[in-house]
This record gives structure tokens, C-alpha cells and sequence, in this order.
């Protein structure tokens, strides 16, 4: 059995916080631009949505090409984060240029692509036993940067903008760094010297991989619009700073789901742990018209456990998809995975958003139960098989 060194799961772990944190780095201080420039309330999104392109069309490119499989994988990731440091300078360059700060976020969310699924794939390569425990914090860290947006807004009024842009672009440059000083695992796939068009394949072809990419499709149906209306829902009963603040913690709780269920996948498997994280999350759905006027710890108490299960699924889903993916492929698998999933996000966001302002939020949200629903009937067969 290949023992892993101790130091591996942190370094993994404080690499991705930081390479992610690129996501919101702009969204953090959009306040204080918009007060600056006089940008419209809109612009957040748009903005949002330009990473979001970015990334897309930077997993598709990542997975068609199969650069994480042909390349060295710490070597993409520390030249992606390095990238994508340098994208944030230039956004803080020229942030008073709307479209340029559109084209520096749009490369921004191109370079992630070599940063979250690269990260997973370099866990891969470390843990052959016990994959979804370390995919659990791994992505618990991609979790806690994501939500932190809310948090550097809660301290906005402490730290200027600009310090927290160049702050955040010191800290993905730094990430890749010590990717690099890592280095390569012990016994790391050869990498392949021609594309992989046969192994992408599998997501259709193969059955457990199509089970887990399904699981994993409805699961993004759900995760980011619930992220982009959890300042709605709170703003029901909250404004200001203690508004920020419980997002941070509502969202960032995320990161306690997936490190708990990496570790009870160890004793029941990570389709069963998945599965029952979606059901709950669903069932969190389903329950929003209800427990949207309940009392004040009724209220929490929901949106936490929603905090908790809507993420905690998203590692046992990655840990299934790459340990079923053929070997030489599961960074492009992985990569083209994660293109799907955020096409499914982006058009869950852009639909629930045009829908805000005619539609009661409680039932609004409803309106995400058919993903969990979905992605608990494509992962049935392999919780059946306790995989």
C-alpha cells in the first residue's frame, strides 16, 4: 500500500484555497467600484458570467487538447495560477475600463481551468486509496474561497479595494508555487503524447462514468444558482454586514460536507454519500415556501444544512468520475466534466435570475429540486453497487 507524506493533503489543499480565489476576487470589491465608476447594480453579474464563459471555453480547450494528461500536471497548474495572477493585475490595471475589466475576468476564468480540475487530478495521482476523503478537502478549500467574496465584503470598509485585488493575485502566484515545490507523485501515469478523443468518450460510453457525470450534472443545476439567491433569501431578514457575514458562513459551511463525507465515503462508499447529501439538499428545495417564514432558528437552521449538503456531494462526485475515468485520461475527463457542469450552471443562473422578479423566492427555489432529482436517478445504479 502506498503511504502518502503528511505534508501532500495541506499543501494541496492551501494550493487550490489560493488558485481559487481568483474566482471572486473582482465580485468582492464590486461595491466599491460601483460607486467609483457608477456601474449599474447588473454589473456584478456580468462580470460573473464573463469568468464563467472564460472557464468554460478553458475546460473545453484543457480537456479537447489534453493538456493536463500530455503535460505535467504541477507544471500546468503553477503556470495557469502565475496567469491567472497576472489577469487580476491587469483587472486592478485597468478596472476603470469595463470592457477591459470583461476581457481580464473572461482570461481569468480561462486559466482557472488549470487550476480547479488540474488540482483534482493531482490529487488523483497521489491518493490511489482513499481519493474522496482528499478530494473532500480539497474542494472543502474551493468551497471556503468561493464564499469568501462575501466575507472580503464584510471587511471591505477595513481594507481598500485595490490591496484586496493585488492581495488575492499574491495569493494564486504564491498557490502555484508551492504546487511546484511539491512536485510530481511517485508513481504518476506516464503522460500520453496524443489526444484523447476515445477516453473523452467515456462520459457517454461508459456506464459507471456516465452515472457519476449525470449525479454530477444535476448537482450544478442547483449549487451556483442557490450561491447567486442566498443574499435574497438572507436579505429577507438581514442587510448590511451581518448580511455578508452569514453568507460567508452559510456558503462557506459547504466545506464541512465535504470534508465529512470524504471521510464516511471511506466506510460507505462515495455514491452513497452523494446520493444522500443530494437527496437532503433536494428535500431543502422543496421545503423553501414553508421554512422562508418560519422562526429565526427554523430559518437558520434549514439554509445551513442547505449550506452543508449542497456542496458536500460535489468531491464524491469528482472521486467517482476519476476513479472510473481510463488512467492516461482522468485530467481531460475530469476537465470536460467540469465544462458541462458549468454550462448547466450558467444556464440554471441566467434562468432562475430573469425569473426573480415574477416568481414568490420561496417557490422560486422550488424550482432547483429537478436537479437533485435528476442527478439521484443517474447515480442510482452505482449507490446500488456501493462504489
Amino acid at each position: 500500500m502506498h503511504t502518502v507524506p503528511r505534508r501532500v493533503l495541506p499543501v494541496l489543499v492551501l494550493a487550490q484555497l489560493g488558485g481559487t480565489s481568483l474566482w471572486f476576487a473582482v465580485n468582492a470589491v464590486m461595491p466599491d467600484l460601483q460607486r467609483s465608476y457608477g456601474w449599474p447594480v447588473t454589473a456584478v453579474g456580468t462580470l460573473t458570467s464573463a469568468l464563467q464563459f472564460g472557464f468554460i471555453l478553458g475546460t473545453l480547450v484543457f480537456a479537447l487538447l489534453a493538456i493536463a494528461d500530455r503535460f505535467s500536471a504541477p507544471r500546468v497548474f503553477v503556470v495557469c495560477a502565475l496567469a491567472g495572477a497576472l489577469s487580476t493585475v491587469g483587472a486592478w490595471a485597468m478596472v476603470g475600463d469595463f470592457q477591459a475589466l470583461l476581457l481580464w475576468r473572461f482570461a481569468t476564468g480561462f486559466f482557472l481551468a488549470g487550476i480547479y480540475p488540474v488540482g483534482m487530478k493531482i490529487a488523483a495521482q497521489w491518493y490511489r486509496e482513499g481519493l474522496g476523503a482528499a478530494l473532500g478537502y480539497l474542494i472543502g478549500a474551493l468551497v471556503v474561497g468561493s464564499a469568501s467574496a462575501h466575507g472580503l465584503r464584510a471587511l471591505a470598509d477595513a481594507l481598500p479595494w485595490p490591496t484586496i485585488m493585488l492581495g488575492v493575485a499574491a495569493l494564486a502566484a504564491a498557490s502555484g508555487l508551492l504546487i511546484l515545490a511539491l512536485g510530481e507523485a511517485p508513481r504518476a501515469p506516464t503522460r500520453v503524447s496524443t489526444l484523447q478523443w476515445q477516453a473523452l468518450g467515456t462520459l457517454w460510453r461508459d456506464a459507471k462514468v456516465r452515472s457519476s457525470v449525470g449525479g454530477y450534472s444535476g448537482h450544478m443545476w442547483e449549487l451556483y444558482t442557490l450561491w447567486v439567491l442566498m443574499p435574497l433569501i438572507l436579505a429577507t431578514r438581514l442587510d448590511g454586514v451581518q448580511l455578508s457575514w452569514a453568507a460567508f458562513f452559510i456558503l462557506g459551511s459547504g466545506a464541512i460536507g465535504c470534508v465529512a463525507g470524504g471521510h464516511a465515503a471511506r466506510r460507505w462508499g462515495s455514491a452513497r454519500v452523494a446520493g444522500l447529501q443530494l437527496g437532503a439538499s433536494g428535500l431543502c428545495c422543496l421545503s423553501a415556501p414553508w421554512l422562508m417564514h418560519a422562526s429565526d432558528a427554523v430559518f437558520y437552521a434549514w439554509l445551513l444544512l442547505w449550506g452543508i449538503t449542497v456542496a458536500g456531494d460535489s468531491p464524491q462526485f469528482s472521486a467517482l468520475t476519476a476513479r472510473n475515468a481510463p488512467p492516461q485520461a482522468v485530467g481531460s475527463v475530469l476537465t470536460l466534466t467540469n465544462s458541462i457542469g458549468f454550462a448547466i450552471s450558467i444556464a440554471s443562473i441566467v434562468l432562475f435570475v430573469a425569473l426573480t422578479p415574477h416568481v414568490p423566492l420561496g417557490w422560486l427555489l422550488v424550482g432547483l429540486a429537478p436537479g437533485p432529482a435528476l442527478g439521484l436517478w443517474a447515480l442510482w445504479p452505482l449507490m446500488k453497487q456501493r462504489a
